[in-house]
This record gives C-alpha cells, structure tokens and sequence, in this order.
C-alpha cells in the first residue's frame, strides 16, 4: 500500500536504526557491547523523588485525566525553580505549561506557528526533532552551521536578510546536544537583538542546564532583557533529575506561545499522569544535592573519556557541560565508517556525527551513560582498536 504520507519524509533517521541494528546483530552473536549510544541516564532519581512517586500512585483519586497546563503545586513549583536558579520571574497561571518531554514540546511548537513554507531557522549539526517538528508543520529548513572555530555558535551574520524576513522561529540549544557546547550571554543578547529587528519567535532548548562542570553556571535565554518578548524556553527532568521515562517537562516564557501550545496540545493530549507531576515538584522543590552529585558523575566520566582519548593521541576538548563527548573522528574513514568498525572491533557503540547533520560528519558523540569501570574498559577497548 502506498499510505505514507509526504510529511513522514525525512524522519526517524535511518543512520540511528543502523546503529543500534548493528548494536543488536554484535550482542546477538555473543558479544558484550558498550553502548554510549542513546542518551538514556542510566542513574536513578533521588530517593526522595522516588518516595513521592510511590506514595501517589497508591493514591486511587490520583488515576484520572489531568489538566494538560499541569497541576498549580507544579507550575508554582517551576516558577519557584526558574526564579532561584536563573533570576527569571514567571507567571505560572500564563507563562508555563508542563510537557511530556521537552521533545513533546519541541514536535507540537511547529504546528502552532508554522504555515507550510515558512522558514525555521534550524542548528546543524542538532537533536533531530529540532528538524523534525518543523517539516512535519511544512516548514522550509534553513539549517544553521555550527563549527568548531565559531564556539558551534551560529553566524547570525552570514544569514541572508531575506531568509530572516521570512523566518518564523529559531531554535538554539546550549548547553549542547550533540556539540556539548555551551553559549555566552552576549550570544543570547545578539540572538534577542536579531527576533526584535526580524519579529520572528525564538525557542532556547534548555534541557543540559545543570550537568556542568568546573564551576561553570549557564545562562538562562530568558534572563536576557527582552527574550520573554520573542522567546520561550523548554526545560526537561530527564536529565536533570534522572526522570527520562517519567516523561515530564515544561515550556516557559512568552505567554502568546504558551497559550498556543496549550490550546493545540488539549485538543491533542492530556496532561501529566498526577503522580509524576506530584514526583517533580518533590524534585523541582526539594533538596539539590542530587543534581551536584549527578553533575559531579558526569564530570568524572568526562574526564575518563578525555583524559583516556588525549594520552592515545586522539584529540578532544573537555567541555564544560553535558553527559556527552563531541570526538573528531580520528581515522581517514566517515563518521559511520568509523563507528562501524567501533562496534565490530572494539565493542563500544557511539553515533556517528552525520546523524545530527550534515556538519556533524567528521566527528562522533559519545554519551557517557556507562558506570565509570565500564567507560575505562571502552577506553581500553578503542586504544587496542587503534593501535
């Protein structure tokens, strides 16, 4: 049957298939693979969180459909957050609105903005659904290089003033994913500066905002005078807290937007199960040692990865932010030839860089989602499979 839509073009790209394929044809043999693939934390939420998740799921009045804006403890919870963490003052009754996930958000903004044709202004190398949302709303990608000589910024610059006339919306993301990136403010300010002047929306995927390192505090997009007039932010527990199968995430910021998300997602969806909107107020509200002391892993496993790739000769920047490693390839191979040979000779499984576009080609990302014994036996590995 020839039933697939034109839209569908273009999405879930084939090159993450292939690698966990190859992933699942190595293990299936016998093999035992590393996987610092897919960016799944692979440590839990804090007991305290845990606890409230319990306690409200044997609550029985807590089993029926919620309002898809989220519950007031839990838009409370998140202006309190945002305004301690970031200096950001928000308005919960008209400027925050829970998610299933920052992608939930991301995959729903294009339809409410996006007339097909209009431009959206989009990072590459990104986090596909950066890419996805929008041409599934008919969008025109413009897609925004990101290079190792420009900080993986954008050149504002080089975009032709008619792509910014037509632009709907930007998307930018820092801390990075894939890039591990991070922004300074005088980027953002530029940014806001460029949606006044062209009137488009601009939308900060803000998910990496506490796995830093090294003393180093992002920026939010929104603390930028004027970005809550052009701008929203999304916001993800997954990372954060350790909630990625909980599915629970919150867009802030400009309340025309806002508004138009929440009116297309009720018509879509409803809201966050009761008891996980309950576990991340407990999150978002309690005690923060648990997100030092995941930032704190993170950092170690980075160091293992760098510190272990640059006393082989291979390369790579330590960066300031992120549970990832962006790695030029090391070899005269593509990024998928040489993440081929990773799984069939080293048995440590990462993506290549042209699965996040086009500039990503020539490097990999490394998700350091693996206990740190496990991430210095890759080390080990990836030394013998390069010398």
């Amino acid at each position: 049957m020839r039933i697939q839509a034109d839209r569908m073009q273009g999405l879930a790209s084939a090159i993450f298939t292939q690698v966990d394929d190859m992933r699942k044809t190595e293990e299936a043999a016998g093999r035992d693979i590393i996987t610092l693939s897919i960016g799944s934390p692979d440590m839990a939420p804090a007991p305290h969180i845990i606890d409230t998740l319990i306690e409200a799921s044997r609550d029985i009045t807590n089993y029926g459909y919620t309002l898809s804006r989220g519950t007031s403890d839990f838009l409370r919870a998140v202006a309190n957050w945002y305004q301690e963490k970031f200096g950001v003052v928000l308005n919960p009754e008209t400027e925050i609105h829970s998610l299933m996930g920052s992608q939930d958000g991301l995959a729903h903004l294009g339809l409410c903005v996006v007339n097909p044709g209009d431009i959206v202004l989009v990072p590459d190398p990104g986090y596909p659904i950066f890419s996805a949302g929008p041409l599934v709303a008919g969008a025109e990608l413009y897609r925004m290089p990101l290079k190792r000589e420009n900080g993986y910024l954008p050149d504002l610059d080089a975009i032709d003033e008619s792509v910014l006339c037509r632009a709907k919306f930007m998307i930018i993301n820092y801390p990075n994913n894939p890039l591990a990136a991070v922004a300074p403010r005088e980027f953002f300010a530029k940014v806001v500066a460029l949606a006044h002047k062209y009137q488009f929306l601009v939308v900060h995927d803000f998910a990496y905002s506490e796995l830093v390192f090294d003393g180093y505090r992002p920026d939010s997009f929104l603390s930028v005078p004027g970005a809550k007039d052009i701008g929203i932010e999304m916001h993800s527990l997954s990372k954060t807290y350790n909630m990625a199968g909980c599915r629970v995430a919150f867009a802030v910021g400009n309340a025309e937007v806002i508004a138009m998300l929440g009116r297309l997602k009720s018509n879509f969806d409803y809201g966050v199960f009761y008891p996980i909107q309950k576990a991340a107020v407990a999150a978002l509200s309690g005690p923060q040692d648990c997100v030092r002391e995941t930032a704190a892993a993170y950092q170690r496993r980075r160091d293992i990865i760098v510190d272990g790739f640059n006393e082989m000769g291979w390369k790579v920047d330590k960066p300031l932010a992120s549970m990832y490693i962006w790695a030029p390839v090391p070899t005269k191979q593509t990024s998928f030839e040489f993440i081929t040979d990773l799984i069939k000779r080293a048995g440590v499984a990462v993506v290549p860089g042209v699965a996040f576009g086009e500039h990503g080609e020539g490097y990999i990302r490394i998700a350091l989602v693996q206990p740190e014994n496990r991430l210095k036996e890759a080390v080990e590995r990836i030394k013998k499979c390069l010398g």
